[in-house]
């Protein structure tokens, strides 16, 4: 028999046709509605391989009921959505999508940079309101990007990549990372600071940080206030990074300027989250890897590590290198 494959969300007609070839496919029909947990459940316990996205709990209650699981291929850099001791201990392979969403990502993450530095939704509601009658000299003034201090936490690849972009906006920019990054400092100039002097030094403080028990709330209410006064926060990495409740404190108190969010605590948000009422605030829906040709590469991805997996292949990206033997 085939193995059986589950896609926990709806893919390009392409995606699907070349899993289909070799394997059993179902697929959940919704591009923009999650499978229900049940439903996602009900599929696992018979399922060989699942190709899921970032949203999808895959914990022990999970691993429990798919004796016959073998893969887990998902969707996105990140697998904080995976138990990953529990699927070592159930013998099943996590894979993620590294590398390939780099640029597409960072390219996301100055746009939203830039995007609230110069107040760009806001403007363009304005226009939209019929509220543009006149020119006036402090009209929605923003604040320059070019010749400023970024301070980048988390200098990973995307990391990286964000800093060679602010490079060519002759920024000067400051990093901090679990470890030295001697690469971006002697290419870049990048310079390493300390979490603190980091906050205290950048105009602009953008996370990229991944999501760990290290990271989970990493940003309280005490990191903003050491922040300046005229200073903008962007968030592209993950929403538990952040306490919430202190960036929307620290917002309406003016200790920071303003915030650019790509990545929530609980996704989706509501459209009263009170974000949403913030002039200051540029919201966006995880869009980071948003194009067309790296969600098509992220999801080829996935199909090679189900494909290595079956074919007793090492994966490209295993997450969990203790779970098989190739």
């Amino acid at each position: 028999m085939k193995p059986f494959v589950y896609i926990t969300r709806k893919v390009p007609d392409e995606i699907y046709a070349r899993l289909a070839k070799v394997y059993k496919v179902e697929m959940w029909p919704e591009e923009d509605k999650a499978v229900p947990r049940e439903i996602l459940l009900e599929k696992a316990s018979v399922a060989n391989a699942l190709l899921t996205v970032i949203s999808d709990q895959i914990d022990e209650e999970l691993f429990s009921c798919a004796s016959n699981l073998k893969v887990v291929a998902n969707m996105a850099v990140g697998f904080d959505n995976i138990d990953l001791e529990k699927a070592s201990r159930f013998g099943v392979a996590v894979c993620n999508t590294p590398e390939v969403l780099t640029d597409t990502t960072a390219d996301l993450t100055f746009a939203l940079l830039l995007a609230t530095a110069r107040r760009m939704t806001e403007a363009s509601e304005f226009v939209k309101d019929g509220k543009w009658t006149s020119w006036a000299p402090m009209m929605l003034v923003g604040t320059d990007v070019h010749h400023k201090k970024i301070g980048i936490v988390g200098m990973g690849k995307i990391g990286t990549a964000v800093a060679k972009r602010a490079a060519g906006f002759d920024m000067e920019i400051l990093y901090h990372n679990r470890r030295r990054h001697e690469v971006a400092e002697e290419m870049l100039g990048a310079q390493y600071r300390e979490f603190d002097e980091l906050l205290e030094e950048a105009d602009f403080v953008v996370c990229l940080a991944p999501l760990n028990d290290d990271t989970r709330g990493m940003f309280q209410r005490k990191h903003f206030q050491k922040m300046k006064k005229e200073a903008i926060f962007i968030n592209a990495s993950r929403g538990p990074i952040i306490n919430e409740q202190a960036l929307l404190d620290a917002l309406e108190a003016g200790e920071i300027a303003a915030a650019g969010l790509d990545v929530f605590d609980q996704e989706p948000i509501s459209k009263n989250h009170p974000f949403l009422a913030m002039k200051n605030v540029v919201a966006l829906p995880h869009i980071g890897s948003a194009s067309k040709e790296t969600r098509l590469a992220m999801m080829t991805m996935c199909c090679d590590n189900i494909d290595a997996v079956f074919e007793e292949r090492p994966p490209r990206t295993l997450v969990n290198k203790d779970v098989l033997q190739f």
